[in-house]
């Protein structure tokens, strides 16, 4: 049997399963959701999110790519913060990585990976942030694993550094950002953030002020 017929038969003998357990899973599970929960998580495959979180298909909202990035410039991701923000009125908003994730090596690497390159290069940016205490650490394995942990509490702050989020912030005081590591050695999360937004403070240069009504921007004369 190849891969791919096998996952159609899994799915019905999945289907078959939760409905001997519950006759009315599925028209339970169809109706409008309103998670509480936004993930931003890795494109790997050994992060199966509702078996690590013990959820159930509707609890929460997905977001993947590679190495669990919030670039500014990815409408992808933007537009799917701006849904889970302003329409789903998320509580929560989770970064999550995991060690042994295949970005995080190729961004350690000279290797040259084409269109990849250009996203990745936002990892080696971290790296080179924190280059002297990467540098210190005495394994390959210990520069993964470390960098793991700063790109996800990069990412959280980038997360706060978005408008979207800080207009949630002044309405309604909502979302709490969290920064996870998940070890898939032990199946075990770590929490390295948990952003209050009553109590976090943001530097100055990347708050913004909506009291105000934007003005255009300038324009030198010839």
């Amino acid at each position: 049997m190849d891969a791919y017929t096998r996952l159609l038969l899994e799915n019905k003998a999945w289907a078959a399963e939760k409905t001997e357990e519950d006759a009315a899973y599925f028209q339970k599970i169809s109706g409008v959701k309103k998670p509480q929960f936004l993930w931003i998580g890795s494109s790997d495959s050994n992060v199966p999110i509702s078996e690590i979180t013990g959820t159930e298909p509707g609890e929460i909202f997905v977001h993947r790519n590679i190495a669990n990035m919030v670039v500014h410039t990815d409408m992808n991701l933007l537009s799917v913060l701006q849904y889970a923000v302003e329409v789903l009125d998320v509580q929560h908003i989770i970064v999550c990585g995991h060690y042994g994730c295949g970005g995080i090596k190729a961004a350690l690497s000279h290797q040259q990976f084409g269109l990849i390159n250009k996203w990745i290069r936002n990892l080696k940016d971290i790296y080179w942030a924190h280059r002297e205490e990467l540098d210190a650490l005495a394994t390959e394995k210990e520069q993964l694993a470390r960098l793991t942990e700063l790109n996800v509490q990069e990412q959280v702050l980038n997360l706060a550094k978005t408008s979207i989020v800080q207009a949630a912030w002044q309405a309604r005081k909502v979302p709490y950002l969290h920064g996870w590591v998940f070890n898939s050695a032990t199946g075990l999360i770590e929490e390295l953030v948990n952003m209050d937004p009553n109590t976090f403070e943001l530097p100055d240069i990347y708050r913004y002020d909506f009291t105000e009504q934007p003005e255009s921007l300038p324009i030198r004369e010839q």
